[in-house]
């Protein structure tokens, strides 16, 4: 079956700024390591915190390529007696970029503050020693590939920004 892909973003964005949870997906050693986690879509851009040290941080620096997944089921599986084909109502879209650890305060200061209101937009401004203990995180994302099936009618969709 061959797939039709639309290029354009917008469901993909709709749907990154619904989500709060993604897969990170890294390469340690030549190793796969995926780690779950909570961000925010601002911008055009993922954004999430950690904390100072660990395996993920330590791939990020040894090569800043990821992926980051996000999907959905909506409802249960359906039932596909005698062979028919299986349906799930799912929405799921994949970015591939590179990370970059926010170094200078001011930005981890504004991207972190970003970040916390895409959760809570009335919060106030985060104050610069609370952010010590964390470090920042912006995936800049090079291309975008998604897929939605309701009904039993799958969408693809993909977007490289230039």
């Amino acid at each position: 079956m061959k797939r039709e892909f639309i290029d354009d973003k917008t469901a993909m964005e709709q749907f990154l700024r619904e989500e709060f949870w993604g897969s990170l997906a890294l390469s340690v050693d030549g190793q796969p390591y995926v780690v779950p986690l909570n961000y925010a879509y601002v911008d055009g851009k993922i954004l999430f915190h950690c904390g100072l040290k660990g395996r993920k941080i330590d791939a990020m620096r040894a090569n800043p390529r990821v992926c980051f997944a996000v999907g959905r089921q909506e409802g249960p599986p359906q039932p596909h007696p005698g062979g028919k084909p299986c349906h799930l109502d799912n929405q799921s879209v994949l970015c591939f970029g590179r990370a970059r650890i926010v170094e200078g305060d001011d930005e981890k200061k504004a991207l972190l503050n970003a970040f916390n209101r895409a959760f809570r937009p009335e919060a106030p401004d985060l104050k610069i020693d609370s952010l010590k203990g964390c470090h920042c995180v912006e995936i800049t994302i090079e291309e975008m590939t998604g897929r939605r099936e309701k009904g039993g009618k799958p969408t693809f969709w993909r977007y490289a920004p230039k």
